[in-house]
């Protein structure tokens, strides 16, 4: 490029007089770098020794060797590398293009991620505003009704302490009239045929079920956590508790830890607890007991069975199930994650669950109601995906074909005794059309079930031992 300047600016000097030009370049005794433009005289065949030269030819030299120089310092000012070096330069522009390229794109997916973890962190915030806008207004509904009228509601010492919590006014004498009735008047031969009243003295020894009765509506629940639900009483109480007191756990929900207490059923109808205990750890499903002054149940997204102890409020002994499935590997039919089921019988207390090894049978464990150990363990041939729910009675297991069909029936028995199992057909009435849980109560003789928001109970019969 450089050498086309020089002859550019050669043929204007000249003006087009010379035949022949000669451009040379080289680095002078300083070191720096010269050029030498050389131009044929037309007219003149040999220089003259005369000194002087041509004036003209000499002028216009000079012009074009200033000129040159502002060239030279034109190209040295252009950049630090001098012009070899914008060659290399230029060939990177390329590959640092897409560099930016791919960088600009990244930044525009992590914008993206980000902006769409906003929109699910702004989500999970109204929907926690929402929970908690229910709690309150729960809390406010409580507080506002949990005393009958014209009465000093209680403070914040009568719910820690469920003995002094006061009974409900309306209509007390009636019901109690209902309950000595109940227990002074003997019981008649037909009581005794379709066992409505609870087992006496004499009715007391095990045997196997023979009939179950129509559901007796309880209570319902009155907010959507309640469609699935425990209710319990302790068939083996306590003190401070008795076999009146009842207890609840409405268990829709990812943290599922209220237990509410009810001095006896009458207020459980009514929807005054007497105590809200707050679980150390949520609990899983619809498989939790109470038992001998505790709360058995399965902490949340565990293989473990766990004990609250209602006096001290706190948890006393905990211990997985070896291999026992949990949060949706083995539920009952109606799902739910009631992997784990806890009951209890005449003979203590169980744990129902399966295993990998058992390939989703029904397996059974007898459990230490103090520190939980497992006692003895049998395996059954009943597929624990195929019945609805399950219950043990004096040793016997008994599962339900539907939770949803109203006419459904007892349609298994284990045998713990013997090993053996035994198809059945006892009907089993769903009023409500969602059976979530069902527990046998030894002390009652009776079955305790949640369906659909309602809390019922079944009479049933046994046979004589």
């Amino acid at each position: 490029m450089l050498g086309v300047w020089l002859l550019l600016w050669g043929s204007v000097a000249l003006g087009g007089r010379a035949d022949t030009a000669f451009l040379r370049r080289a680095h002078d005794s300083s070191g720096r770098c010269t050029y030498s433009f050389t131009v044929a005289s037309p007219v003149e065949a040999a220089c003259p020794e005369a000194a002087g030269g041509v004036p003209e030819l000499r002028a216009e030299l000079a012009a074009l060797a200033a000129r040159l120089s502002r060239l030279e310092s034109r190209e040295r000012g252009a950049g630090s590398s001098g012009p070899r070096g914008a060659e290399p330069g230029g060939a990177r522009d390329p590959q640092q293009a897409s560099r930016l390229e791919a960088a600009y794109g990244e930044l525009l997916r992590a914008k993206s991620r980000l902006e769409e973890e906003k929109g699910r962190l702004e989500r999970e915030k109204e929907e926690l505003g929402k929970r908690l806008e229910s709690s309150a207004q729960e809390i406010t509904r409580l507080r506002a009704t949990r005393c009958p009228p014209g009465r000093e509601g209680p403070g914040r010492d009568t719910l820690r302490a469920p003995a002094k919590a006061p009974r409900w006014e309306p209509q007390p004498l009636s019901y109690q009239e209902l309950q000595s009735e109940r227990s002074e008047v003997p019981v008649s031969r037909l009581l005794e045929e379709t066992a409505l009243a609870r087992p006496g003295k004499e009715d007391s020894g095990c045997g196997q079920l023979l009939w179950v009765g129509e559901p007796v509506v309880f209570g319902r629940a009155d907010s959507i956590a309640g469609k699935y639900g425990v209710w319990m009483k302790d068939p083996e109480p306590v003190p401070p508790f008795t076999r009146d007191n009842t207890w609840r756990v409405d268990t829709v929900g990812t943290e599922v830890r209220q237990l509410f207490q009810y001095e006896e059923a009458e207020q459980l109808a009514r929807g005054y607890p007497a105590k809200v205990h707050i679980l150390p750890r949520p609990l899983e499903s619809t498989g939790a007991v109470i038992y001998r002054g505790g709360l058995f149940f399965q902490p949340r997204q565990s293989r473990s069975v766990a004990r609250y102890d209602l006096r001290g409020e706190s948890i006393t002994a905990e211990r997985e199930i070896p291999g026992a499935g949990y949060h949706g590997q083995y539920p009952y039919s109606w799902g739910g994650y009631t992997d784990i089921d806890l009951a209890v019988d005449e003979t203590g207390l169980w744990v129902i669950y399966s295993t990998d090894k058992a390939r989703g049978a029904i397996v059974l464990s007898k459990l230490d109601p103090e520190t939980l150990e497992i006692r003895r363990t049998w395996e059954t041939n009943i597929r624990k995906r195929g019945v609805a729910n399950s219950f043990l009675i004096c040793g016997t297991l008994y599962t339900v074909s539907s939770y949803s069909a109203p006419n459904a029936t007892i349609n298994f028995a284990y045998d713990t005794a013997t090993g053996t199992s035994r198809a059945l057909s006892i009907p089993f009435e769903n009023r409500f059309r969602y059976l979530s849980m069902l527990d046998y109560n030894p002390a009652e003789r009776q079955l305790f079930a949640w369906d659909s928001f309602n809390m019922v109970t079944y009479p049933v019969r046994l046979s004589r031992p």
